[in-house]
């Protein structure tokens, strides 16, 4: 078989086509026809895309004779048996992306190294983005960062969800934000099982201002069990009156730029 007879076999069995396989490599639909009617040669930038892409050697491609299984047998590109060692072990991503564009980015990007209006890859940058390492509006991935962000480590510049997140939104197992739920949370308004920040409500709730909890230390402290508190300390259920009490005086401590967390503190005392 010539080289361009196994180029074709190989583009056929992946399922691309011929305008598909030259946009992956970043050539003409003209260039890849040449190449398998035997009239040119790719460029060795090109080739080596190539043996990446069929994960096979340049020895099998531009060598006569060799079937498939040659392939398989070779190291990709004449490695060394180490290195493709460690290649077998990187995920495999088919590189795809739509022709139609937005913004000058394809509307959609499959790849290892994705970027497109939604791309999908180990590293995606994008309107959407997944991946293990992600970056976009809508950003979802095990290192995350994005308006709104999904993963492991997230950070958003709106909402988080992860293991770790922060954000002006945060829900995490350890999060930070202005508004910040999780197992150990800080932010102006905290809510966890340790919660910390200038209002807090949680198990163990250290606030600025308020503070609810079982063990609760803040200017105002209501707590379970414990309660320390320098302008207002109460262990155990309130009356009605204390409420009362408690809600004007976080009227008179909490500042007005955090009004709005001082209101949610008084709604969990009802």
């Amino acid at each position: 078989m010539t080289f361009g007879d196994k180029l074709a076999k190989l583009r056929r069995e992946q399922n691309y086509t011929q305008e598909q396989f030259a946009d992956i490599l970043g050539v003409s639909r003209q260039s890849v026809s040449k190449w398998e009617s035997g009239t040119a040669y790719p460029e060795t930038d090109k080739l080596v895309k190539i043996c990446e892409l069929f994960n096979c050697s340049s020895d099998y491609l531009l060598l006569n004779g060799g079937d498939k299984t040659d392939c398989a047998n070779h190291n990709p590109c004449g490695q060394t048996d180490s290195v493709a060692a460690i290649e077998i072990r990187v995920p495999k991503i088919k590189e795809r992306k739509s022709k139609r564009t937005i913004w000058g980015m394809p509307l959609w990007h499959v790849a290892r190294n994705a970027r497109g209006f939604i791309a999908v890859g180990l590293k995606a940058r994008g309107v959407i983005a997944v991946g293990v390492s992600s970056c976009g509006v809508l950003s979802v991935g095990v290192l995350s960062l994005g308006v709104i962000s999904c993963g492991t480590l997230s950070l958003g510049l709106i909402f988080a969800v992860g293991l770790f997140s922060a954000a002006l939104f945060s829900v995490g197992t350890i999060s930070a934000g202005i508004f910040a739920v999780g197992a150990i949370s800080f932010g102006v308004f905290s809510l966890g099982a340790v919660a910390i920040g200038d209002v807090s409500v949680g198990a163990l709730a250290i606030g600025k201002y308020a503070a609810l909890g079982d063990r609760a230390q803040a200017m105002i402290a209501i707590g379970g069990h414990k309660a320390d508190g320098s302008v207002f300390q109460h262990v155990g259920k309130l009356s009605a009156e204390m409420k009362e009490q408690v809600k004007a005086l976080i009227d008179e401590t909490v500042p007005s730029f955090i009004k709005w967390a001082g209101e949610l503190f008084k709604k969990m005392l009802s």
